[in-house]
């Protein structure tokens, strides 16, 4: 017969282990694509650390569709820690209860953390979190499209081609399209 031991966290398990710095949609999103998953990182001081908080979020929370640890440690003894969820308007109350939550765990209240976005700094605020994240898939799109066309401004006058930005359909479908057009 096996016998498994299963240790839950108990109250400020974590104390000092987690570094009280969020980072929003820094990274890119692994369950799928950026537009639709909001995507969550902070540094943690140990791997097991690491491994206990993931297992934690996934455990406690229906609406995390991922939480992973980094595969290896972006400097001696410290990993990430990613959580993923979708991009919703729900998203900075879902952040806040995060925070408020990993109180019991680390001692660190939520207007001790700093939420960084496109590299800004913000108060662990809903209210803030609202106004400044992007929560709607398509306003996503439209901005990475801007950002797109930006480069491509810069690609032409370096004298390098553009790349294309296709804002409605997939390539296949735009070409596919063309050639009808075209009589092809």
């Amino acid at each position: 017969m096996t016998t498994y031991i299963t240790e839950g966290l108990d109250y400020e398990d974590m104390e000092g282990q987690i570094e009280p710095i969020l980072s929003v949609d820094e990274y890119a999103a692994k369950m799928g694509k950026d537009k639709d998953i909001i995507t969550l990182s902070f540094t943690v001081n140990s791997e097991q650390a690491g491994k206990d908080v993931v297992n934690w979020f996934e455990r406690g929370y229906d609406w995390v569709l991922d939480a992973s640890l980094s595969e290896g440690e972006i400097e001696v003894g410290k990993y990430l820690v990613f959580v993923e969820m979708n991009r919703r308007s729900s998203g900075p109350r879902r952040i806040v209860e995060l925070l408020t939550d990993l109180k019991t765990l680390t001692g660190l209240k939520p207007s001790d953390w700093i939420i960084t976005i496109d590299g800004e700094e913000y108060d662990a605020d809903e209210k803030v979190l609202h106004q400044i994240m992007i929560l709607n898939p398509n306003e996503y799109k439209a901005e990475a499209d801007e950002e797109e066309e930006e480069l491509n401004e810069m690609r032409k006058s370096a004298g390098l081609e553009p790349k294309l930005i296709y804002t409605t359909g997939s390539p296949d479908t735009l070409l596919k399209d063309y050639i009808s057009k075209a009589g092809l």
